[in-house]
């Protein structure tokens, strides 16, 4: 196993900064991207259940018009990637079922021997929670892939922004979300920045540690 120097982490977490422009020459190789979305894949979640949908918007006549839906914001058409996080819009015991047949096709076990996972998971997602419960559930376990993948990215040397300020409903329609039972949450630009993007070289205003990490 091959473990990175702490300096390093903490290096990269001070190099990486929301980025505002994209350079839209420079595109991430596809091994990189590749590892990336893997990245993505590897996300925790509360009991495994990945309730979300990462679309990669590939086509850039599909870019320019979330662009009109993302407030004319420029990282969403000049990033050499971009990422809508979708979310399971109302998790069902369908879902759960899906994963324990998922859990075990990997594991090598029955179906019948998770019963109690699924039983768990049925209880404290689907009966345990109303609609509007599991919704903001799955969209809070949906920022977890996006903090993985703006780390990751930073491990790569690769910029990220990752962006709240879009329309949802627009995006739900215009990529056929609710057809799917999804809806968008959250995005992330990915790529490299532009040598003069003035916030690249700002300092980060952080709260000393001692204010925000406690030890109890």
């Amino acid at each position: 196993m091959k473990i990175i120097d702490r300096h390093q982490l903490i290096d990269q977490l001070n190099w990486r900064y929301a980025t505002k422009q994209f350079d839209p020459t420079l595109k991430i190789s596809a091994q990189d991207w590749a590892a990336l979305e893997e990245a993505l894949v590897l996300t925790p979640s509360s009991i495994g259940l990945q309730p979300w949908t990462f679309l990669v918007i590939d086509d850039p006549t599909v870019r320019a018009k979330l662009l009109l839906a993302s407030y004319g914001q420029p990282q969403v058409v000049d990033a050499s990637h971009l990422v809508v996080f979708a979310t399971k819009a109302n998790y069902s015991i369908a879902d759960v079922d899906a994963h324990i047949r998922q859990a075990a096709k990997v594991r090598g076990v029955s179906v019948e021997s998770l019963d109690g996972l699924r039983s768990m998971a049925v209880r404290s997602v689907v009966q345990g929670m109303n609609e509007t419960e599991r919704r903001n559930w799955a969209v809070n376990q949906t920022y977890i892939a996006l903090g993985n993948l703006v780390t990751s990215a930073a491990l790569l040397g690769i910029d990220a922004a990752p962006m709240e300020g879009f329309e949802k409903g627009r995006y739900d329609d215009l990529l056929g979300l609710k057809a799917r039972g999804l809806t968008a949450s959250v995005l992330a630009a990915v790529g490299y920045r532009k040598d003069s993007d003035k916030y690249a070289s700002a300092p980060k205003v952080r709260f000393p540690r001692a204010e925000v990490v406690l030890h109890v």
